[in-house]
């Protein structure tokens, strides 16, 4: 015999074709060939056990499995996997376990839980508790619908059965040490006299956070880098017309993502700043898909980057629909947006605040340096005639700019 550990590929196969000679020739009880071929059958054992991973356990196996050792019937499954007609899909592979099930299952009936977990589901799940948010709260068919959980998921009762493997798996790039409950709790700073449902506003942060995270930025933000010269020189941006765009480029290379997500319903949202890890993220959800919107969406969550954000104070939410005059934090953002759109002395001068024609607000736009959006957007907020200057607001440019948010992050 000339038998040595297997280390490569090419000595398996020279093992396996010398394994089945041995077999053919059924060796006699106590001979050497017989020696030889259970020795020969060990190393082989051992390469494979290193080589080759194990067949992964089938759930509606170890299920059955369980049943019979229990002498249990189908309908003795209902409590565990919630009706007869789940329980009669489940044992026929038309439908996967959910980890509410998993949960259920692995408490009630012992059924290890390795044995229960299938590749679809996702990494660093505990069965061991139940998970701190209830998922099926959330706006899971809008989630869905906009690719959150990489596929759309049909049917609403589909979605809140697999809502916490949904959401496992739309959460498991959010680093697990970085996205503590408490970040997802953080004192919420929320303008606006409408009450937004609580589930969808954390979800669409969720949705904002992952995406700020996939953003690379050139530079690290610097605290006292958003002035009101910067903003200023931000807001002649507006009159190029691909200004949206180079808007976010202009924030990327201060440190600070910019991102858009539409609103959740019942979220009443026109934009957000927050802090994660030090690192600002500004989200609008451009619910009202106009220049003039945009630009002072824009600069008045800078302005909460610039005077009130941090880690106290992490998370800002604004409905600009609805006035805070008693909020002194939204008065002072939006002073610092309104002037450094329009210096103050420019517009206590300007004929277009009181003639409000065209003309008087494209000269004041060539002056400034802006787009006429911008004076068309502030006469309009001041008088409250949201029938003036309505082709001067600029429709649509923000979403069609801004459409791929991974894209022109910043020149390194």
């Amino acid at each position: 015999m000339n038998i040595k550990v297997i280390k490569q590929r090419e000595d398996y196969s020279q093992a396996m074709a010398r394994l089945s000679t041995l077999m053919d020739l059924d060796p006699q009880p106590g001979s050497d060939q017989e020696s030889e071929l259970e020795l020969l059958a060990l190393v082989i054992e051992d390469y494979e056990r290193k080589v080759v991973p194990p067949p992964m356990p089938d759930p509606v196996d170890a299920i059955l499995f369980r049943m019979d050792q229990a002498g249990l019937a189908r309908k003795d499954l209902i409590p565990y996997i919630g009706s007869a007609s789940k329980v009669s899909e489940v044992l026929s592979r038309k439908r996967p376990l959910s980890l509410a099930m998993i949960r259920r299952l692995h408490r009630g009936l012992g059924i290890p839980a390795a044995s229960l977990i299938s590749e679809e589901q996702p990494p660093q799940v505990s069965l061991a508790d139940e998970p701190d948010l209830d998922y099926t709260r959330f706006p899971l068919k809008e989630m869905s619908e906009r690719g959150h959980f990489g596929q759309v998921v049909a049917g609403a009762r589909k979605l809140k059965d697999y809502a916490e493997g949904l959401m496992g798996g739309f959460l498991q790039d959010l680093s697990p040490a970085k996205l503590q409950p408490a970040l997802l709790r953080a004192p919420l700073h929320q303008r606006g006299a409408r009450t937004m449902n609580a589930d969808a506003l954390l979800a669409w942060r969720l949705c904002v956070l992952k995406k700020a995270r996939a953003v690379e930025l050139p530079h690290v933000y610097e605290r006292g880098v958003v002035t009101t010269q910067w903003l200023r020189d931000l807001a002649k941006l507006s009159a190029l017309s691909e200004g949206p765009k180079l808007a976010r480029e202009y924030l990327a290379n201060a440190g600070i993502a910019l991102v858009v997500e539409p609103h959740f319903k019942g979220t009443y949202l026109d934009g957000a700043a927050m802090l994660d890890q030090g690192r600002p993220i500004v989200a609008l959800t451009l619910r009202h898909d106009r220049l003039d919107n945009f630009w002072f969406a824009l600069l008045h969550e800078l302005a909460h980057v610039a005077k009130h954000l941090d880690e106290a104070h992490p998370v800002f939410t604004d409905d600009l629909d609805s006035p805070d005059e008693e909020d002194r934090k939204e008065r002072e953002a939006d002073e610092l947006a309104t002037h450094a759109l329009i210096p103050p002395a420019a517009w206590a001068k300007a004929a277009v605040s009181t003639s409000h024609a065209v003309a008087d607000a494209l000269a004041l736009s060539r002056q400034l340096g802006i787009h006429p959006a911008i004076v068309a957007g502030r006469v309009r907020h001041e008088t409250k005639n949201f029938r003036l200057l309505a082709r001067q607001v600029g429709q649509g440019e923000p979403g069609r700019q801004l459409a791929n948010p991974g894209q022109n992050q910043g020149t390194r």
